[in-house]
């Protein structure tokens, strides 16, 4: 029988016999279990207690064997006795005690399967005892003794299995008992009991763990902890990830006596889960930007703490040109330290403290760095006492070598493994796909905004009329560049016409559709026309191109009916006249222009928005301000007002309020500028920015003179005289000649043409401008004459001799003007 007591041993049947084999004592537990009164089985011999007397036969024929076994095992003890004189013999040796199995029968009549032992009655001598009781035999259900000798194997062999670890704890969370494989550590004392947890783990995981056993001994509720992170005191770097099952301990009568914890080491699981966790979101992080920088950034700030404590991203500066990479003559690729993200020590240790340096590394024909330009691509813990590990992997997609990511690990914690090599190799090929996307999208988006810029005027731009200074920011989004626009157009008279405008959509058929409004605006501005009249000709044009883009092509790549994109413009056009100092524009579904008076005051244009171009039909209403010289006439597109904060009467308040900021009004245009647009987050911008600043300016009015004659011939005489005069008195005398035959053709064509009133107008400027206005609506046409022609010969006369000409219509009649240029 084992040593320790088997709970049913208290409850187990007796009986004494005698040398015959005769029950001479029957105990109570012996009628119970066999439902046989003392009385009845006292006297008998034993063997008639079984179910089948014939087997007390095979009984003792079992029992001869057992004991000529016993003796052949005595006699090989006593020859191995001379070999070793200490040795002591075995109970084996010289007990008769006789155990083994039997099938009984009940007085009830029932076959009842018992395990019986025999033991020998002696004195504390070792003598015979004097009764006649020579026996003690005791029984059990067969039924029960193997149960219980199953729960001993089961709990001998679960304490020796060395796949989980097993510890029981008493009620003060002591250790009771272990097995040999309790944590997969080394540095643990060979005897834990009567020990705690933290006795040998460090303070945090033997407190949680502590934590939640207390609770499964006051609640009773089994309790199962997934991937608990303990480290021993002697190797706080080391740690492993355990699933802790724990249940409570009760007595028969119900009182608490512990609480049994199975400890499983899951952490390879774990660290696979943590890798495989890391990759999701390393995949989700850089897969979301179109940048470099940003996807450089991104893929740090997963790395560290994901996989590391300090992570650098090093690209090629090729990329951010958007340009593909390729090594120098000497093999070496120029690298740019784009994102360090981790441990500030780490940082300075490796010698990282500069963001943006560049480095020249030599690349091997698979993409790994070669010795001493970079570090191998796993290091060993021992290659540098501040770290656990290095590892690098090059960022290489479609056959180019982008750059390459680092990682270190600090000391004190685990080393790298063979898998998590891989885990950053895969990453790193992970984001080298997006990296090589936000290249060629880079380049893409440079080419845009070359196309864009190329359509625009200069930033810079003076005349007589206004000086003007314009910020144009580009979207950074996938979309593209969009398809703003603004123009300075000079016109006749030393008058300016000022633009803004604004394509639906983003990329390049915005930027293509933007160039062919621009310079249908400066078409349809060279005739002069009324800023109303000039938007109604360009909604004609927009129109025009929405049904040509509803045509299907010849070879059907568009069906028809359909396009790429939304399409439709917005356009604020504006004419401001020097001489006057007033300002006339009208707008197709435009923000208002801002004006900031020289006292600093802001205001916004009471122009009416018409429909934008392409919703034809509609009319459009002429806003007409005068502009006292050295206001700032702002022109701007919607993403101005948007990029402040997305709400509309808020972008206007943010822009009328930076306007007037104490200075602004005489502040450098350039300098103003910036100002308004700065802090727009032109990284998050959801359309391009684009601000127009034109400084107005006024022709003094002794720089203009202006003459009004009747339909008389004779009046020609009298302008030449005093445009003479007038020419004099600016010192132009160099263009007397010229001015007196320009204005001889030209009065004398309205006098003849035209009748009366006549008024002429000579505006000095940037150039000399005569001006002839009749109450005639009919152009004027130049022709060439035959020489058989007395006329014809005026208006060519006009044109050889002055470097511009035209005529425009007013809503008296028209004005031809002629320019010459200042000696």
């Amino acid at each position: 029988m084992d040593s320790r007591r088997p709970p049913f041993v208290d409850s187990a049947a007796g009986a004494l016999l005698d040398a015959d084999g005769r029950i001479v004592r029957w105990t109570r537990e012996a009628e119970q279990l066999l439902s046989l009164p003392a009385s009845e089985v006292c006297g008998r011999p034993v063997r008639e207690l079984l179910a089948d007397p014939a087997t007390w036969t095979a009984l003792l024929a079992e029992r001869r064997a057992e004991r000529a076994a016993a003796a052949e095992r005595a006699a090989a003890a006593e020859r191995a006795a001379s070999a070793e004189p200490a040795a002591t013999q075995s109970p084996e040796q010289s007990s008769d005690t006789w155990s083994g199995t039997a099938l009984v029968r009940s007085g009830r009549g029932e076959e009842l399967g018992i395990v019986f032992q025999v033991l020998p009655l002696e004195d504390s001598d070792g003598r015979k005892p004097s009764g006649a009781a020579r026996y003690f035999v005791l029984g059990a259900p067969a039924e029960l003794v193997t149960q219980w000798r199953q729960d001993q194997a089961f709990t001998r062999e679960l304490f020796l299995q060395d796949r989980v670890g097993l510890a029981v704890f008493d009620p003060q969370l002591r250790l009771v008992r272990t097995n040999t494989h309790l944590l997969p550590y080394s540095g643990l004392p060979p005897d834990l009991t009567g020990r705690r947890l933290g006795d040998f783990l460090e303070p945090e995981g033997a407190e949680a763990v502590e934590a939640q056993l207390h609770e499964v001994l006051r609640t009773g509720r089994p309790l199962v902890i997934s991937g608990e992170l303990v480290r021993t005191i002697e190797e706080p770097g080391g740690g492993a990830a355990m699933a802790i099952s724990a249940f409570r301990l009760q007595a028969a009568d119900g009182q608490v006596i512990g609480v049994t914890a199975l400890f499983t080491d899951v952490t390879a699981l774990h660290r696979s889960g943590e890798r495989l966790a890391v990759l999701h979101r390393a995949t989700a992080a850089v897969g979301g930007s179109l940048s470099v920088t940003g996807t450089a950034g991104d893929l740090a700030a997963v790395l560290a703490p994901g996989l590391a404590d300090l992570a650098v991203v090093e690209i090629a500066e090729a990329v951010f040109t958007g340009e593909e990479p390729a090594p120098g003559r000497d093999g070496r690729l120029l690298l740019r330290r784009t994102a360090v993200t981790g441990d500030a020590d780490l940082l300075e240790d490796a010698g990282l403290d500069r963001v943006a340096e560049t480095t020249a590394v030599e690349f091997d024909t698979e993409g790994s760095p070669i010795a001493p330009a970079g570090p191998p691509a796993l290091t060993p813990a021992d290659a540098s006492p501040s770290t656990a590990g290095t590892m690098t992997a090059p960022l290489r997609a479609r056959g180019s070598l982008l750059g390459r990511v680092t990682v270190h690990r600090a000391a004190g914690r685990l080393a790298y493994e063979p898998a998590d090599l891989d885990l950053l190799r895969e990453i790193a090929a992970r984001t080298a796909l997006a990296l090589d996307n936000a290249r060629r999208y880079t380049r893409e988006h440079r080419a845009a905004v070359s196309l864009q810029r190329s359509l625009l005027p200069p930033a810079h731009f003076e005349t007589a009329a206004v000086t003007t200074a314009s910020v144009y920011l580009p979207t950074d989004t996938a979309s593209g560049v969009g398809g703003d626009w603004f123009d300075v157009i000079p016109l006749s008279s030393a008058r300016v016409a000022l633009v803004a405008g604004d394509v639906v959509g983003h990329g390049l058929e915005a930027s293509a559709t933007m160039g062919r409004l621009r310079t249908a605006v400066r078409t349809l501005a060279d005739l002069d026309l009324e800023p109303d009249e000039l938007l109604v000709h360009l909604d004609d044009l927009v129109c025009q191109l929405l049904i040509e883009g509803e045509r299907p092509e010849e070879d059907g790549e568009w069906p028809a009916g359909q396009r790429t994109g939304p399409f439709g413009a917005t356009c604020v056009y504006a004419v401001y006249d020097p001489v006057s100092r007033r300002c006339a524009m009208a707008s197709a579904g435009h923000p208002p222009p801002a004006v900031a008076a020289p006292d600093g005051t802001v205001e916004y244009v009471p122009v009416r928005p018409g429909p934008p171009l392409g919703v034809s039909g509609l009319p459009f209403e002429v806003a007409e301000v005068e502009l006292a010289p050295g206001s700032v006439l702002a022109l701007y597109t919607d993403g101005l007002i948007v990029g402040y904060g997305g709400d509309l009467d808020e972008g206007l308040a943010e822009l009328r309020s930076r306007m007037a900021r104490p200075g602004a009004a005489a502040a450098p245009l350039r300098e103003l500028g910036r100002a308004i647009v700065d802090g727009q987050p032109a990284h998050r911008l959801a359309d391009d920015v684009t601000l127009l600043l034109a400084r107005t300016r006024a022709v003094p009015t002794d720089a203009t003179a202006t003459w009004s004659v009747g339909a008389d011939p004779a009046a020609v005489a009298r302008v030449r005289g005093s445009a003479t005069a007038r020419l004099r008195d600016w010192g132009l005398e160099e263009l007397v000649f010229t001015t007196e035959l320009v204005l001889s053709e030209l009065v004398t064509n309205a006098i003849r043409y035209a009748g009366g009133p006549v008024e002429v107008r000579l505006i000095l400027a940037e150039r000399l401008t005569c001006e002839v206005s009749d109450p005639s609506a009919t152009q004027p046409r130049m022709r060439r004459a035959r020489l058989t022609d007395e006329g014809g010969r005026g208006l060519y006369l006009v044109a050889q001799l002055t470097s511009r000409w035209g005529s425009r219509y007013t809503r008296n009649g028209k004005t031809i003007w002629a320019e010459q240029e200042l000696p």
